[in-house]
């Protein structure tokens, strides 16, 4: 009697690492290609508007901006400040510039003019609102402004913000062996008025280590740091 040979199950063939690869990727693409593509066209879009911001928004209004604070720089170079602040009628000054181009460089730039021609004008909080809207990351500028700063709160009597500016602007750009210990100073004449002499006496040491040779604008008929700490009790 003939044996029937009983049909067997053929086991399945194993898929390589690389075939499951591609098979994983288009699964996963399958699943996701919607999403993906309404990403990649949202990436597209904003790196598009954002250059097209920068060529046909920002750059012109930075070119315009610089155009028309140029006569209201020259009228500061002059000691022109109501004119450099408020414009002669036909061109514009700092507020203007401020009011229309404000999210610009030159904008921001206005913002420290503003204060200065304040602090000169003998309108310190006005002085101190529009020094505190500049911003800037070089250091010359920084110290300038924090120096401004401290002298606007100085003649507010506001001797604790008045300090802290000035030691701010000492520090922003210690290579500067004029303005540097002059703000320092500053600081340190004001910590004696308030009656914190031992704070007083180590600025002006710190002044002294830092700035040997330094002769500070302010300091009355030009005397150097050990005068002034001989003055507050300091002989050392």
């Amino acid at each position: 009697m003939a044996t029937v040979n009983q049909p067997t199950s053929q086991a399945p063939v194993e898929k390589s690492s690389e075939e499951r690869v591609v098979a994983n990727a288009q699964e996963f693409w399958s699943r996701n290609s919607k999403k993906i593509g309404i990403a990649l066209a949202a990436i597209v879009l904003l790196v598009g508007g954002y250059f097209a911001y920068n060529s046909f928004v920002k750059g012109p209004n930075e070119l315009k901006a610089s155009e028309a604070m140029f006569k209201a720089e020259e009228y500061f170079r002059m000691d022109s400040v109501k004119l450099a602040l408020n414009g002669d009628g036909i061109n514009q000054g700092f507020l203007k510039v401020i009011s229309k181009y404000g999210g610009t460089q030159t904008g921001n730039r206005a913002n420290f003019y503003a204060g200065a021609c304040y602090l000169q004008l003998g309108d310190f909080n006005n002085a101190v609102k529009y020094l505190k809207e500049f911003s800037t990351s070089e250091v010359v500028a920084k110290m300038r402004a924090n120096g401004l700063l401290g002298d606007a709160y100085s003649e507010l009597g506001k001797k604790d913000e008045a300090i802290s500016y000035y030691k701010k602007a000492g520090t922003d750009f210690p290579e500067d062996e004029v303005n540097a210990p002059e703000y320092l100073f500053r600081a340190a004449m004001l910590l004696s008025d308030a009656g914190k002499t031992q704070d007083a006496i180590a600025l002006l040491k710190d002044i002294k280590n830092k700035y040997p040779r330094s002769v500070m604008p302010s300091a009355q008929g030009g005397q150097d740091v050990d005068k002034y700490l001989g003055k507050l009790g300091d002989t050392k």
